[in-house]
């Protein structure tokens, strides 16, 4: 009743002052009875408050004070939200209580696909630990998260968080309110953290045999071989080789670790790639000679300039070479290629190649050579000298670069390394 009269009320404060003025006017210039004015005045008045014809709003647009319903104010409500919802950065879903589906954001639909409005989310992520949680958050307005492993289409680790969208239920307003809930995905974090452990075990493992071998050494010598000519040079001698394999092996750690602490940022100087060639050929040919191996190196003489550091180009070859070297000396020679390679829709690049003719690599093992302590053969890879991080640091090394390494082999026919990079402009001229 008091809305019914505020209303009626509202009504009459923007009527009576167009009443009296026009009462005012026929009093003065029509010789009306008093009592008659009177009584079409309260008529008009009248009409006014009881008024039905919304016509009537055209003319006193002011008149009508609607008030929102409760639903208007849910609907508010919940685009205020996805609005929210679809800056977001994660993927993200608006739900009902049960599950049901409101709204999704960009990235939800970009990781999970598109899904509309009334769906159920259980249909979308099939995993009993993602209903309890969601069930559980519903029931006590508690937000909570869990981990689940997804392996369909492919391995992901997701971590789940749902929160309901107020602080308790509110039963005037239709029962409990509706749920936030966001992924994350650690699958890559997951990753990194077990190539992080795998890496410390690896090195533990590769450290831990020559210094094993030396104190085994070191005790013989101290004690039953104290006195023993002949063996005390042969175990000097195992002893300077495991010592040797220690240091290959924490050079090339370092090596890798002040690669990674520099991957991002991008060398500016203007390094000549033949000369690089020319100079790890001329270092390396005395350990070619000695394993039999020729060395052919095929270029057009122009200098080939990139973007880079010299001394990491220069590793990166001397690794790329001295592997052919080692691994495919049964085919007696290795061909270094040097070559520039135009395209009209993208920049000029230098390509190198590494060919070897030796027994060549399994296919099942090309994806891997570069995760670092990769080996084909452990025991072969440890007799020539290998370290097991030759590649990885060849890949690091043109990450930063903006380069790509390629790998081609046939079983029996051989292998190709491939190194392309940006070719860097020519200002000598």
């Amino acid at each position: 009743m008091l809305k019914i009269a505020t209303r009626m009320l509202n009504r009459v404060k923007y009527v009576a002052p167009f009443v009296v003025f026009i009462g005012t006017i026929a009093y003065v210039n029509y010789p009306l009875p008093t009592s008659w004015i009177i009584v079409t005045s309260l008529a008009i008045v009248g009409m006014a408050m009881i008024r039905t014809d919304p016509k009537i709003d055209e003319v006193f647009p002011a008149i009508v004070e609607t008030e929102p319903t409760a639903e208007d104010a849910d609907q508010a409500s919940l685009a205020e939200m996805q609005n929210l919802v679809a800056c977001l950065p994660d993927p993200c879903f608006l739900l009902k209580p049960d599950g049901e589906i409101l709204f999704q954001n960009g990235p939800a639909r970009e990781t999970l696909g598109e899904h509309g409005k009334g769906e159920s989310i259980f249909s979308l992520l099939r995993a009993p630990e993602v209903r309890d949680t969601i069930g559980r958050t519903a029931e006590t307005g508690v937000r909570s998260q869990v981990q689940y492993f997804e392996r369909v289409p492919n391995d992901r680790l997701l971590e789940v968080h749902v929160a309901p969208l107020a602080d308790h239920r509110n039963e005037g307003a239709g029962g409990a309110p509706p749920l936030i809930m966001i992924l994350h995905d650690l699958t890559h974090r997951h990753r990194l953290d077990r190539m992080r452990t795998d890496f410390i075990a690896n090195a533990s493992h590769e450290l831990r045999t020559p210094l094993a071998s030396l104190i085994g050494f070191i005790d013989t010598l101290k004690g039953p071989a104290r006195n023993d000519r002949d063996a005390r040079k042969k175990f000097l001698g195992i002893m300077e080789t495991q010592a040797a394999r220690m240091s290959r092996l924490i050079d090339d750690l370092l090596s890798l670790s002040r690669i990674e602490m520099n991957v991002n940022i991008r060398p500016g100087d203007s390094v000549d790639l033949a000369g690089v060639v020319g100079h790890v050929l001329d270092a390396l040919k005395p350990i070619a000679e000695e394993r039999g191996v020729a060395l052919h190196f095929e270029h057009g003489g122009d200098p080939a300039l990139v973007l880079g550091y010299r001394d990491e180009l220069v590793q990166v070859v001397q690794n790329l070479v001295e592997n052919a070297i080692k691994y495919g000396q049964g085919g007696g020679r290795v061909e270094i290629g040097l070559r520039r390679v135009t395209s009209p829709t993208s920049p000029d690049k230098i390509r190198l190649d590494v060919r070897d003719f030796g027994p060549g690599i399994a296919p099942e093992h090309v994806p891997r050579l570069t995760e670092r302590f990769y080996r084909v053969d452990a025991a072969s890879s440890r007799e020539k000298g290998g370290t097991g991080l030759g590649l990885a640091i060849v890949k690091h090394i043109l990450n930063r670069h903006k380069g790509s390494l390629k790998i081609d082999s046939v079983p029996g026919r051989g292998s190709v390394f491939s190194v392309v990079l940006e070719a860097a402009e020519d200002n000598t001229g």
